[in-house]
Protein backbone atom coordinates (compact mmCIF):
# COMPACT_ATOMS: atom_id res chain seq x y z
CA UNK A 1 0.00 0.00 0.00
CA UNK A 2 1.54 3.62 -1.00
CA UNK A 3 1.70 6.61 1.14
CA UNK A 4 -1.62 8.63 1.35
CA UNK A 5 -1.31 11.82 -0.15
CA UNK A 6 -0.66 13.27 3.13
CA UNK A 7 2.34 11.53 4.31
CA UNK A 8 3.66 12.24 1.34
CA UNK A 9 3.50 16.13 2.12
CA UNK A 10 4.68 15.82 5.43
CA UNK A 11 7.35 13.15 4.67
CA UNK A 12 9.83 14.97 5.96
CA UNK A 13 8.60 15.33 9.27
CA UNK A 14 7.22 12.28 9.56
CA UNK A 15 10.75 11.17 8.93
CA UNK A 16 12.05 13.23 12.16
CA UNK A 17 9.10 11.86 14.54
CA UNK A 18 10.54 8.59 13.85
CA UNK A 19 14.26 9.40 14.46
CA UNK A 20 13.23 11.01 17.74
CA UNK A 21 11.67 8.76 19.05
CA UNK A 22 14.16 6.31 18.17
CA UNK A 23 16.52 8.25 20.10
CA UNK A 24 14.25 8.89 22.75
CA UNK A 25 13.07 5.56 22.87
CA UNK A 26 10.57 6.41 25.56
CA UNK A 27 9.09 3.05 26.49
CA UNK A 28 11.95 2.61 28.50
CA UNK A 29 11.74 4.68 30.96
CA UNK A 30 7.69 3.66 31.09
CA UNK A 31 8.85 0.30 31.47
CA UNK A 32 12.08 0.93 34.14
CA UNK A 33 14.43 -0.41 31.67
CA UNK A 34 18.12 0.43 31.32
CA UNK A 35 18.71 2.57 28.78
CA UNK A 36 22.35 1.75 26.91
CA UNK A 37 23.13 2.49 23.12
CA UNK A 38 23.08 -0.02 20.15
CA UNK A 39 26.99 0.05 20.04
CA UNK A 40 27.25 -0.77 23.36
CA UNK A 41 25.33 -3.57 22.97
CA UNK A 42 26.61 -4.69 19.53
CA UNK A 43 30.64 -4.65 21.39
CA UNK A 44 29.54 -7.06 23.86
CA UNK A 45 27.54 -8.81 21.99
CA UNK A 46 30.61 -9.39 19.72
CA UNK A 47 33.04 -9.62 22.10
CA UNK A 48 31.33 -13.12 24.06
CA UNK A 49 31.05 -14.51 21.31
CA UNK A 50 34.84 -14.46 20.27
CA UNK A 51 35.15 -12.57 17.04
CA UNK A 52 36.92 -9.56 18.12
CA UNK A 53 38.27 -7.59 21.32
CA UNK A 54 36.02 -5.34 22.86
CA UNK A 55 37.73 -2.35 21.66
CA UNK A 56 38.51 -4.31 18.26
CA UNK A 57 34.98 -4.69 17.96
CA UNK A 58 34.08 -1.04 18.98
CA UNK A 59 36.28 0.26 16.09
CA UNK A 60 35.06 -2.39 13.95
CA UNK A 61 31.01 -1.06 14.08
CA UNK A 62 32.24 2.37 14.10
CA UNK A 63 33.48 2.06 10.78
CA UNK A 64 30.52 -0.20 9.68
CA UNK A 65 28.28 2.71 10.87
CA UNK A 66 30.36 5.05 9.03
CA UNK A 67 30.38 3.31 6.00
CA UNK A 68 26.59 3.46 5.59
CA UNK A 69 25.95 6.39 6.86
CA UNK A 70 28.55 7.81 4.15
CA UNK A 71 27.03 5.41 1.63
CA UNK A 72 23.65 6.85 1.91
CA UNK A 73 24.74 9.89 2.31
CA UNK A 74 26.38 9.68 -0.90
CA UNK A 75 23.44 7.77 -2.91
CA UNK A 76 21.14 11.01 -1.86
CA UNK A 77 23.62 13.58 -2.99
CA UNK A 78 24.00 11.50 -6.13
CA UNK A 79 20.61 11.37 -6.65
CA UNK A 80 19.50 14.73 -5.51
CA UNK A 81 22.67 15.84 -8.34
CA UNK A 82 20.35 15.13 -11.17
CA UNK A 83 16.73 15.38 -9.78
CA UNK A 84 17.12 18.76 -8.08
CA UNK A 85 16.72 19.80 -4.38
CA UNK A 86 14.33 21.46 -4.28
CA UNK A 87 12.30 18.84 -5.88
CA UNK A 88 13.88 16.30 -3.16
CA UNK A 89 12.42 18.86 -0.89
CA UNK A 90 9.05 19.44 -2.23
CA UNK A 91 6.08 18.84 -0.75
CA UNK A 92 4.52 17.72 -4.10
CA UNK A 93 5.16 15.36 -6.70
CA UNK A 94 7.14 16.44 -10.03
CA UNK A 95 7.53 14.98 -12.99
CA UNK A 96 8.35 17.35 -15.73
CA UNK A 97 10.91 14.62 -17.58
CA UNK A 98 11.48 10.77 -17.14
CA UNK A 99 14.89 10.90 -15.07
CA UNK A 100 17.27 8.37 -16.19
CA UNK A 101 20.62 9.74 -15.53
CA UNK A 102 23.20 9.37 -12.40
CA UNK A 103 21.60 6.48 -9.98
CA UNK A 104 18.93 6.32 -11.57
CA UNK A 105 20.37 4.02 -14.08
CA UNK A 106 20.71 1.47 -11.35
CA UNK A 107 17.64 1.72 -9.20
CA UNK A 108 14.29 3.95 -9.33
CA UNK A 109 14.91 5.27 -6.06
CA UNK A 110 18.30 5.63 -4.91
CA UNK A 111 16.69 8.84 -2.42
CA UNK A 112 14.74 6.26 -0.69
CA UNK A 113 17.61 3.68 -0.22
CA UNK A 114 20.14 6.31 0.54
CA UNK A 115 17.81 7.46 3.50
CA UNK A 116 17.86 3.47 4.44
CA UNK A 117 21.83 3.27 4.85
CA UNK A 118 21.65 6.74 6.68
CA UNK A 119 19.37 5.16 9.24
CA UNK A 120 21.49 1.92 9.83
CA UNK A 121 24.28 4.51 10.76
CA UNK A 122 22.47 6.38 13.36
CA UNK A 123 20.83 3.44 15.02
CA UNK A 124 24.47 2.73 16.00
CA UNK A 125 23.85 5.83 19.04
CA UNK A 126 20.14 5.05 19.54
CA UNK A 127 19.18 1.94 22.04
CA UNK A 128 18.54 -1.02 20.75
CA UNK A 129 14.47 -1.15 20.74
CA UNK A 130 15.16 2.87 19.13
CA UNK A 131 17.17 1.36 16.38
CA UNK A 132 14.89 -1.70 15.45
CA UNK A 133 11.91 0.70 15.90
CA UNK A 134 13.47 2.85 13.32
CA UNK A 135 14.86 0.98 11.15
CA UNK A 136 11.48 -1.01 10.44
CA UNK A 137 9.59 2.05 10.15
CA UNK A 138 11.76 3.90 8.24
CA UNK A 139 11.98 0.94 5.95
CA UNK A 140 8.30 0.44 5.55
CA UNK A 141 7.56 4.02 5.13
CA UNK A 142 10.37 4.47 1.62
CA UNK A 143 8.47 1.48 0.24
CA UNK A 144 5.32 2.50 0.79
CA UNK A 145 6.61 6.44 -0.67
CA UNK A 146 7.75 4.64 -3.81
CA UNK A 147 5.06 3.24 -4.05
CA UNK A 148 3.02 5.99 -4.24
CA UNK A 149 5.16 7.59 -6.40
CA UNK A 150 4.44 4.80 -9.18
CA UNK A 151 1.11 5.19 -10.42
CA UNK A 152 2.00 9.23 -10.64
CA UNK A 153 4.87 8.77 -12.89
CA UNK A 154 2.93 5.71 -15.16
CA UNK A 155 0.14 8.31 -15.48
CA UNK A 156 2.42 10.95 -16.65
CA UNK A 157 5.28 8.99 -18.64
CA UNK A 158 2.56 5.86 -19.59
CA UNK A 159 5.05 3.33 -21.55
CA UNK A 160 8.12 5.42 -21.34
CA UNK A 161 7.78 4.52 -17.68
CA UNK A 162 6.40 1.03 -17.92
CA UNK A 163 9.31 0.14 -19.87
CA UNK A 164 12.41 2.08 -17.60
CA UNK A 165 10.25 0.16 -14.63
CA UNK A 166 10.83 -3.04 -16.30
CA UNK A 167 14.30 -2.31 -16.71
CA UNK A 168 15.17 -0.87 -13.67
CA UNK A 169 15.59 -2.45 -10.01
CA UNK A 170 12.87 -0.50 -7.29
CA UNK A 171 15.59 -0.88 -4.51
CA UNK A 172 18.50 -3.16 -5.20
CA UNK A 173 20.73 -1.71 -7.45
CA UNK A 174 21.74 -2.89 -10.32
CA UNK A 175 25.83 -3.69 -10.91
CA UNK A 176 25.64 -2.25 -14.18
CA UNK A 177 23.44 0.45 -15.62
CA UNK A 178 20.15 -0.73 -16.77
CA UNK A 179 19.46 2.17 -19.21
CA UNK A 180 21.28 4.20 -21.41
CA UNK A 181 22.49 7.88 -20.21
CA UNK A 182 19.60 10.61 -20.94
CA UNK A 183 22.76 13.19 -21.02
CA UNK A 184 21.29 15.40 -17.85
CA UNK A 185 23.48 17.57 -16.00
CA UNK A 186 24.52 17.01 -12.53
CA UNK A 187 23.92 20.17 -9.69
CA UNK A 188 26.47 18.27 -7.21
CA UNK A 189 26.74 22.20 -5.09
CA UNK A 190 23.21 22.40 -4.67
CA UNK A 191 22.50 19.10 -4.22
CA UNK A 192 25.26 18.24 -1.76
CA UNK A 193 23.89 21.47 0.11
CA UNK A 194 20.49 20.23 0.25
CA UNK A 195 21.89 16.89 1.96
CA UNK A 196 24.07 18.97 4.42
CA UNK A 197 22.24 16.55 7.66
CA UNK A 198 23.75 13.73 5.99
CA UNK A 199 27.27 14.95 5.58
CA UNK A 200 26.97 16.75 8.84
CA UNK A 201 25.93 13.29 10.42
CA UNK A 202 29.12 12.23 8.27
CA UNK A 203 31.66 14.03 9.16
CA UNK A 204 30.13 13.65 12.61
CA UNK A 205 31.01 10.05 12.70
CA UNK A 206 34.34 10.17 10.85
CA UNK A 207 35.56 13.72 13.33
CA UNK A 208 34.11 12.46 16.15
CA UNK A 209 33.39 8.84 16.43
CA UNK A 210 37.13 8.19 18.03
CA UNK A 211 35.88 9.60 21.15
CA UNK A 212 33.96 6.92 21.46
CA UNK A 213 31.19 9.56 23.00
CA UNK A 214 27.42 8.35 21.91
CA UNK A 215 26.13 11.85 23.47
CA UNK A 216 28.93 13.92 21.69
CA UNK A 217 27.65 11.64 18.46
CA UNK A 218 23.93 12.20 19.28
CA UNK A 219 24.80 16.32 19.62
CA UNK A 220 26.44 16.13 16.30
CA UNK A 221 23.74 14.92 14.73
CA UNK A 222 21.18 17.46 16.17
CA UNK A 223 23.78 20.42 15.33
CA UNK A 224 23.53 19.16 11.60
CA UNK A 225 19.67 18.83 11.41
CA UNK A 226 19.76 22.35 12.86
CA UNK A 227 22.04 23.55 10.23
CA UNK A 228 20.01 21.68 7.61
CA UNK A 229 16.20 23.37 8.26
CA UNK A 230 18.58 26.53 7.93
CA UNK A 231 19.94 25.55 4.60
CA UNK A 232 16.28 24.07 3.52
CA UNK A 233 14.93 27.54 4.05
CA UNK A 234 17.21 28.92 1.48
CA UNK A 235 17.04 26.38 -1.41
CA UNK A 236 15.09 27.18 -4.65
CA UNK A 237 11.26 26.48 -4.82
CA UNK A 238 10.12 23.91 -7.67
CA UNK A 239 8.41 25.58 -10.62
CA UNK A 240 4.70 23.37 -10.42
CA UNK A 241 4.46 20.42 -11.97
Amino acid sequence: MGATAFEYRARYWIHAVIYVLGFWSPWLQLLDMRREYTWQALMNATAHLGWLSFNASAVAWLVIATISAALGAWLRIWGAAYVGSSVVKSSSMHGDALLADGPYRYLRNPLYLGTLLHTFGVALIMPPSGAIFTIVLIWIFQVRLAIAEEPFLLARFGDSYREYAAKVPRFLPSPTPRVPSAGSQPHWLQSAAGEIYMVGVVVTFVGFGWTYNVETLIRGVVISLGVSLIVRAFLPKPAAS
